[in-house]
Parts: C-alpha cells; sequence; structure tokens
C-alpha cells in the first residue's frame, strides 16, 4: 500500500490547483484522474466552450464593420479552422496541467478510483491510503426523463463541442449557463436556434432585470425564446412540448439538452466509507469536510457551486484546514458569468431574493447607452443594477450585462470582501473612459 499525506480524486481545476499548492506547503499528493488531467472545465466545458464564444464575437464583429468604416467585407466560415483552433487552446492549457502536476510532491495516478476502506482508495490491483482525502470528481450533464432523450440527434454540451457541423436548427433544451452560451455561440455561426426553457425566465441565478433585458437582446439578434415550455418528447419530427396548456412541435437538426448536471460519485464504492449522498451532492460542512472525518468533497460533487473557480476556492480552503492554517476566503461571494454576446454576470443576492427573504434593501442602475466608452464601442445594450442593504448601505449584490459585465463584477466581488457600501462606492475614482465607470455612476 502506497502512502502519502494528501490523496486527491480528480484533477479539475479543484483537485489539480490544491494538489499544486498543498505540495508547494510541504505536503505529499498522490492526484488520481481517469481521464485527461483539467477535468471537465479545461476539456469539455468552460475552456473550449469559451474558445468558441470568441470566434462567434469576431464573427459578430465583422457582420457589422461598415459601423467602423470597413465596407465589402467578405469572409467564409471554414468550422474546421474554428474546431481546431478550440482544440488546441484545450490541448496547450492541459499540458500545462499536466507540467504542474510533475512538480516535486506530487504524484500523477492514471486510472478509476474507489473506496475499498474508509482511507483506502484503489485503482486497479493498487491501494493508496493517506491521513486526508479530497474528492474533487466534479460533475456530469443531466438528461430529461423524457422519450427520446437518447435519440440520435440529441447530445449533451460535451458531444457539441466535438461536432463537425453547424447545424442548420438547433433546439436547445433549457435556458441555464450552459443553454444560453451555446444558444449565443451557434446563432452568430449561422444555426437556427430555438430554446426552450420550463421556468418563466431564463438565468434564474440573475437577477430578472438583468435576465430579460438579456434574452430580449439576444432574442433581437435571431434567437427564438420559448419561455414556460414543458419538453415532453424528442423524435424524429423535433421537439414536443407543452405551453400554456397547448402542445407544439419545433424542428431540429440537433437538440441540446442542457437541463443542469448532477454530482460524479459513480464508481467511488463510497458505501465502503462513511461518506454520506445526498440527491444534491455528497454532504459537506462549512469546511467542505464530510460525514467521514479526514475525508472533503469539493467542486461541483458537493453540489454547493457548480464554478471552476468555486471549486479553486473549496481546495485551497481545505488544504488551509489540513495544513492548520487560517484564511480569509470569503466563500459565501463567489461571483459567476455568462458568456454570451454580450456577456453577463452576476454577484451576491438579487433583488428578488431580498424580498423574499424579508432583507430590506434598495438598487441603484447605471445604463451602458450613458457610457462614453461604450458608445465608442459600439455596446450601447448593457445595464448594472447594484443591490445595498437599506440598514447600512452594505453593497450586498452586483447583477449586469453588456460589454465588460464581468469585469465589472469582478471588481464589486472583491468590494463585497471589504464590505463597502454605497458613500464608499462613490468616493473610488474610476479611469475614464472606461465602461468600469458605469458602477460609479450608478451610485449618484
Amino acid at each position: 500500500m502506497q502512502t502519502s499525506d494528501l490523496i486527491i480524486i480528480g484533477s479539475g481545476p479543484g483537485g489539480y490547483r490544491a494538489a499544486a499548492y498543498a505540495a508547494s506547503k510541504g505536503l505529499s499528493v498522490t492526484i488520481i484522474e481517469e481521464g485527461a488531467v483539467g477535468g471537465t472545465c479545461l476539456n469539455a466545458g468552460c475552456i473550449p466552450t469559451k474558445a468558441l464564444a470568441r470566434n462567434a464575437e469576431v464573427i459578430d464583429t465583422l457582420r457589422k464593420a461598415e459601423t467602423f468604416g470597413l465596407q465589402h467585407l467578405n469572409y467564409d466560415l471554414d468550422f474546421r479552422q474554428v474546431m481546431a483552433r478550440k482544440q488546441q487552446v484545450v490541448e496547450t492549457l492541459r499540458k500545462g496541467v499536466e507540467t504542474l502536476l510533475s512538480a516535486p510532491g506530487i504524484s500523477l495516478v492514471r486510472g478509476k478510483a474507489r473506496f475499498t476502506a474508509t482511507k483506502v482508495v484503489t485503482v486497479g490491483d493498487e491501494e493508496y491510503t493517506a491521513t486526508s482525502i479530497i474528492i474533487a470528481t466534479g460533475s456530469t450533464a443531466k438528461r430529461l426523463p423524457i422519450p427520446g432523450n437518447d435519440h440520435p440527434k440529441v447530445v449533451t454540451s460535451t458531444e457539441l463541442l466535438n461536432i463537425d457541423h453547424i447545424p442548420q436548427r438547433m433546439v436547445i433544451i433549457g435556458a441555464g449557463v450552459v443553454g444560453m452560451e451555446f444558444a449565443s455561440i451557434f446563432n452568430s455561426f449561422g444555426s437556427e436556434v430555438t430554446v426552450l426553457e420550463y421556468l418563466k425566465e431564463c438565468l434564474p441565478m440573475l437577477d430578472s432585470d438583468i435576465a430579460k433585458r438579456l434574452r430580449q437582446t439576444l432574442s433581437k439578434c435571431g434567437i427564438n425564446f420559448v419561455m414556460q415550455a414543458n419538453v415532453k418528447e424528442v423524435n424524429d419530427e423535433g421537439v414536443t412540448y407543452e405551453r400554456k396548456g397547448k402542445s407544439a412541435i419545433v424542428e431540429g437538426d440537433v437538440v441540446l439538452m442542457a437541463t443542469g448536471r448532477a454530482p460524479r460519485t459513480e464508481g467511488l464504492q463510497l458505501e465502503n466509507t462513511q461518506v454520506e449522498i445526498a440527491r444534491t451532492g455528497i454532504l459537506v460542512d462549512e469546511h467542505y469536510e464530510t460525514t467521514c472525518a479526514g475525508v472533503y468533497a469539493i467542486g461541483d460533487v458537493n453540489g454547493r457551486i457548480m464554478l471552476a473557480h468555486a471549486a479553486t476556492a473549496q481546495g485551497l480552503h481545505v488544504v488551509n484546514r489540513i495544513l492548520g492554517c487560517e484564511d480569509n476566503m470569503e466563500l459565501d461571494i463567489i461571483p459567476s458569468a455568462i458568456f454570451t454576446n454580450p456577456e453577463a454576470a452576476g454577484v451576491g443576492v438579487t433583488e428578488e431574493e431580498c424580498k423574499q427573504n424579508g432583507i430590506p434593501c434598495f438598487c441603484r442602475k447605471g445604463f451602458h447607452r450613458a457610457n462614453g466608452k461604450a458608445l465608442a464601442m459600439d455596446e450601447a445594450e448593457g445595464m448594472v443594477k447594484l443591490v445595498f442593504a437599506q440598514e447600512n448601505g452594505l453593497l450586498i449584490g452586483c447583477h449586469a450585462f453588456g460589454a465588460h459585465s464581468a469585469d465589472m463584477v469582478q471588481e464589486a466581488s472583491a468590494l463585497m470582501t471589504r464590505n463597502v457600501t454605497l458613500n464608499d462606492l462613490r468616493d473610488i475614482v474610476h479611469i475614464h473612459p472606461t465602461i468600469g465607470e458605469i458602477i460609479q455612476d450608478a451610485c449618484w
């Protein structure tokens, strides 16, 4: 049996960053990975999607080239080259992770991990044990339990990222982050895109003002949204759904099932441990320790916040706990972004959440159309909404759509960790001209 200070199962952003940090602090680390290093984010999620989003952004810019005085432009979209560039980005970053995991103190083990006892992890015929274990196995795409969910035209994000052609007609089931990003990307590529969403609005994690305005902006770009659509079946004719008591069919050559993700725990044989699992994921406490002492679960597998940077932060926090070190991470302040075109982002509570939970608040809004840099960039569509606590003016939420939204929300996130108030925010000087000035302007 091989022994180390720390075993990490999974080499996604939570796993590989935790491994590197732990090794830098003198711990011996065994990290186990059955697939490509980098996890879903690098290989079949964040990175390849953003590579395609960049291609789509370039296409959108070319389409309005005359606005910038460029006349009579002609171009052909080579989709094979688009996908080759995406893959090159992935492979470059994957090599970087492999280099990181070859550092002294880290042993990368290839294969499927399973627990054969509480602190014993087996890969093939080899057994490994450690004082501390981190489970960072991520998540898998879910499919609706409806007839035809395995129809040949149905794909998840993983398969779509390896498609070899641009579909003429694409139906996307689900208007969450994955659905909205792919809707924007393939609309720019030239697909006829229809999005079917069960809820009244897209992106429920965002403020409703922001989500509605983003959807309306994307609708103007040609994406067809059908809200409150209860999808019933996928067959050769298309996707059947019900809305307000009426049944309808939308045709599609490719159907993307973008209906969320499920924690990946199959095959871990957690029944051989005291680790408890709920429907939403592995149960953990505020420090991501499971119901089995010394065993932790970070990232998507615990179902708390399914974001790569959340997994990274949780992993670093766990290593600090193992080392007996304190940190000041504000793990309840986790920003997120949706890289549609235009993009959207958010952090903290929304106005609706404040009302639902009886939190007195007030809001301030700023608009891209009143910002000099946004107009110079021809990016007038956009808005920032700041949420403040009524009692003391504390900044408790920021939600935005439009150019540079992720950057502005990141600024707000940093300020929220330092308990900034409305008055404080007014006094922070912003570079002129920048889109970030919208945050300050909204405070007056």
